[in-house]
């Protein structure tokens, strides 16, 4: 398996649900299990059957992080040297060149990305047009809406 990004952050919120998941969920649904197994005949039993299903839902999504964490490579983005240059963990200030709209990304790993508070996978179309950029630089973005231009305004390597 693939090296897996994550910032330090990234790591962090993944490593508390997966103790999230094992010390509170996955007691109580096998719990919600042995109560709905009380109920009697468990052929027609909702209530089994349901917190049956969520318990496979709850060990696929805990198998799914400590996957993703043993080939986790974390990266410290407040201790890079990257002379400048957009990379992974970095926050990129940029200046829509159409509009003078200025937006900021983070780049980070594909769990952290959520567009809404400005965290854009290191794989979308625009974070690997800016990898490897420097402020000043202008980069072209095909986006689902057509062509954008950004001129690179700020980098910064702070940890959020």
């Amino acid at each position: 398996m693939n090296r897996v990004p994550l910032t330090k952050r990234g790591e962090t919120l993944l490593r508390e649900e997966l103790s999230d998941l094992k010390s509170v969920q996955r007691p109580a649904v096998i719990q919600a299990i042995a109560e709905a197994r009380e109920h009697g005949d468990l052929k027609e039993n909702a209530e089994y059957h349901a917190a049956r299903e969520q318990q496979g839902f709850i060990e696929g999504r805990i198998k799914e992080i400590e996957a993703k964490l043993s080939n986790a490579q974390v990266i410290d983005v407040s201790t890079l040297n990257a002379n400048g240059k957009v990379v992974f963990g970095s926050t990129v200030k940029l200046a829509d060149l159409e509009t003078d709209a200025e937006i900021s990304y983070q780049i980070v790993g594909d769990d952290e990305a959520d567009l809404k508070v400005g965290r854009i996978s290191f794989g979308s179309p625009v974070a690997k047009a800016l990898i490897g950029k420097a402020v000043g630089d202008e980069v072209a973005v095909t986006v689902p809406g057509g062509m954008k231009e950004y001129e690179i305004l700020a980098v910064s390597y702070e940890a959020s």
